[in-house]
């Protein structure tokens, strides 16, 4: 049962992708992810302007768990708080506990980076989201509007560490 339980849980832990690395596969990833968000969230994701390349040579962290992988963050250091980015999980793994393993490790980053908080943003319409993200600790701390929008188009969320 042992050796069961390890094989588990190294599938379960997060890792830093090192060369040679598919990151086609990971930006692929990631748009099944978005997927859902199309037509729902006005202006679309952002992650119709980015591209694998942009993942392989982000100057920030990027975090995977899987081989195959089944979900990724990108975790980029600011002055007050880790910016928690590209939460993905690939849709059959949804549900799984992927998500909040990424998040307590991108806490365990914080720390380590001596950073007081995680800070994330999810589009306004991504009710669902936002459930998940006060059910582990955020707060809602503030909202953002896209260049041409009236109002808010994102929320930020902030986990004081």
């Amino acid at each position: 049962m042992r050796n069961v339980t390890s094989n588990m849980e190294s599938r379960m832990t997060p890792f830093r992708p090192q060369p040679p690395y598919d990151w086609d596969a990971l930006f692929a990833l990631m748009k099944r992810a978005f997927a859902s968000m199309e037509g729902r969230i006005d202006p679309p994701s952002s992650l119709h302007k980015m591209t694998a390349q942009d993942l392989a040579t982000h100057q920030g962290e990027v975090w995977v768990i899987g081989k195959p992988t089944r979900a990724c963050m990108v975790l980029t250091p600011k002055p007050h708080a880790l910016h928690l980015g590209r939460l993905s999980v690939d849709p059959p793994w949804q549900g799984k506990g992927y998500a909040h393993i990424l998040i307590t490790h991108a806490e365990s980053r914080a720390r380590d980076l001596g950073l007081p908080a995680l800070e994330l943003q999810s589009r306004i319409e991504l009710v669902e989201n936002h459930a998940i993200f006060f059910a582990l600790g955020f707060e809602q701390s503030g909202a953002t509007t896209h260049e041409g929008f009236d109002n808010p188009t994102s929320l930020v969320f902030t986990k004081r560490l």
